[in-house]
Formats: C-alpha cells, structure tokens, sequence
C-alpha cells in the first residue's frame, strides 16, 4: 500500500525497461506533472509528514539559486515521488518570470486553487520586429548549475529527475498568442522562425547544463503540437522551424548518456515519424483513447520507442473505482508484455482529478501481476 516506507527507486533498470534492454519485473510508474494540490492532498491524506509551499507551483522554480522556502518545496516534491514509488521526478527547466497576457476564471476543480489562468490566446506580448528586438531575452536566461547541484545533493539513491521547457507551445502560448503566431506565420513567418530560434537557443543551453549533472536521467521535452483531429499548422511548418531543436536536445541527451522523452498533445500521426527517425526520441507520452489507446500506439510504434503513461484523463477523472481499476487492469495487460512501458496518465494528473482515483490507478501498478 502506498505510500511505501521504503521504496528502492532504480532509474538506470527503469531506463533499461524503456530502452528494451531488459524484461520489467514491476510496473514503473511516470508522469510528467501532478498538480500540487493533488500532491499536497495526498501527502496529507497518507500522513506524509511533508510541507509545500502554496506559493511556489513546482516544478516552475524561477530562480537560480532556491531560497529556504523554494528548497523545503522541493524536498517535500522529492520526497513525495520517492514514497510513491517513483524513479524519477519531473522538474521544469529554471526560467526568469516575463509578464505574460493572461486571462483568469474561477477554478471548479475538485481540488480548486481560487482562480484558473490561461494565456491569451489572440495576441501575445510580442507582435512585430521592433518588439522582438525589444524583448529582453538576457533576462530570461538562469544560471541553473546551483539548482541542479542541489537536486544531486538531495534525492535518493538510485533516483533521477527529468527536465523540459516548451518551446514551439511557448511561443504560441506566451510570446505571440496562438492566434498571433497563426496569422504571422501566414504574413511573416521569419519573425516566428526569429522567435522560435531565439527561444530555441535558449532552452539549448539550459539543457546543455541540465544533462552535465549525474541527477538528470533525461530531457522529457514538453510541447504540444496538435488537437483531436490534427496537427496545429502544416508538417512543413514544424520541419523547418521546430523539429530541427528537438533533434538537437535530442542529440544532447543521448551525448551525456541520457534519454530524451517527448510530451505531446494531440493528433500527430502525420508526424510520428519525423518524431521517431529524425528526431529520435526514445519515449513518448500524452494519449487520448478518441486519438489512438496507448496500448494500439504500443502495437504500432512499441518495437522502436518507450510508451509512457496512457491512462485517459478523462476516464481518470469521471470514472468509479471499480470501473477505473478494470480499464487500468487492461491498460497493463495490454502495454506491460515485452516492457517498454510505464504507468501513469495520459497528460496530467489535474487538481479536477479526483485524488482517490489517481491513487487506484498506482495501487493498480503496484498489485499488477502478469
């Protein structure tokens, strides 16, 4: 039962699995974020003695050395991953705060943090040359060697993390508005291509630092590039402009030794491909059972790259518990044989999630048995 005393977290055999080197002989589990709240829920549901700061919504730490409270928050996430069976966790790349357009609702979730923020979608903050120009890049850029050290410093024995920061989706969401990013593509699309390879450069570096540190055991990219029916823009779009950085984080990773695991949202079968030869990703995550079931995504690609995750959210969040355990009990049978798998949802484990369900779906994987 979770959470465990005293797990034994071993990412290099859980890299192994991925990597089709070796059978599994237990479910691992992965996700790229659990929500805080979901987190701080569970911790004090279970009696995990752990202390978050609702100020700090980890793994967006935006600077580069952590202040005591920033480094309590991050022992307490470290420490939560570990007791529930984790070998990795999740933390995004360290970047300086920029005033983004922003719109705000109330937030109904389960779990509610008072008001739910989303970028603006029609215009961005950046909308010509002259602001481009106007941009402070430099500021945006950390010194993250301090942040990693202390990640090195204080996870268990045998644990890793996993870094990544959006590019093309934060060029969409924060820089032009998708909308923006839509129209100038169409009347100038060097100015994307400027922001993209500026951002682009950016995240380089960063993960350039990032992958020279024993902690890191791989680059899991986020970057959303579709929705039900299909990609965003045009394949041609993404070849010229965004694939060409995701080979080169790609490449980074697999000079230091580590994987480079993709986040994707949406259809992107007309790319898949690209993704698997060129780019040369080692794992893929985010599915959705109206796209393609991750076990139908395992029998097609599963012979080349790692399956992560899968779990509909959707049926994560409205199913009960009997129905839930049934269909994560057929996700298993379906994705555990022959390895290159692990457990967890098919995007996020949302505050609207409700937490008993997110916990049926571990204990799952835990008492799985082929």
């Amino acid at each position: 039962m979770l959470p465990i005393e005293e797990p034994s977290p071993d990412f290099q055999a859980f890299k192994e699995v991925l990597m089709g080197k070796r059978e599994p002989d237990r479910v691992h589990f992965a996700e790229l974020l659990v929500d805080i709240e979901v987190i701080s829920f569970v911790a004090e549901k279970l009696k995990m003695n752990l202390k978050f700061s609702p100020n700090i919504a980890q793994p967006a730490i935006t600077s580069s050395q952590l202040t005591e409270e920033e480094g309590i928050h991050m022992k307490s996430i470290i420490s939560y991953y570990y007791h529930m069976n984790y070998d990795c966790v999740y933390v995004r790349l360290p970047l300086a705060p920029i005033a983004y357009k922003t719109r705000s609702t109330d937030d109904t979730a389960v779990l509610s943090r008072g008001k739910r923020e989303w970028t603006e979608e029609k215009e961005g903050i950046i909308t010509s040359w002259e602001a481009f120009e106007r941009f402070p890049w430099k500021r945006l850029e950390l010194d993250v060697s301090g942040f990693f050290s202390f990640l090195g410093k204080n996870l268990p024995k045998g644990m890793k993390v996993t870094v990544g920061l959006a590019l093309y989706e934060m060029v969409g969401e924060w820089y032009m508005g998708w909308e923006g990013m839509f129209r100038t593509l169409y009347r100038d699309p060097a100015l994307v291509k400027a922001i993209i390879d500026r951002m682009g450069e950016i995240t380089y570096r960063g993960y350039k630092e990032a992958v020279s540190h024993d902690c890191v055991g791989a680059i899991f990219h986020p970057d959303d590039l579709g929705y039900k029916k299909g990609l965003m823009v045009k394949p041609e779009v993404l070849r010229e402009m965004v694939f060409p950085w995701f080979k080169k984080y790609a490449s980074l990773a697999h000079e230091h030794g580590k994987m480079y695991w993709y986040h994707c949202c949406g259809n992107v079968s007309q790319v898949m491909e690209d993704l698997i030869e060129d780019v040369k990703i080692d794992a893929f995550h985010s599915f959705q059972d109206v796209i393609m079931p991750v076990w139908e995504f395992k029998k097609k690609y599963g012979d080349r790259i790692a399956v992560l995750g899968g779990v509909d959210v959707d049926k994560l969040a409205r199913y009960d518990e009997d129905s839930l355990k049934k269909y994560v009990k057929e996700v298993l049978d379906k994705c555990m044989p022959d390895g290159r798998y692990a457990l967890g949802s098919g995007n996020t484990v949302a505050n609207y999630v409700p937490p008993q369900n997110y916990l049926t779906m571990l204990q799952e994987g835990l008492e799985w048995k082929p």
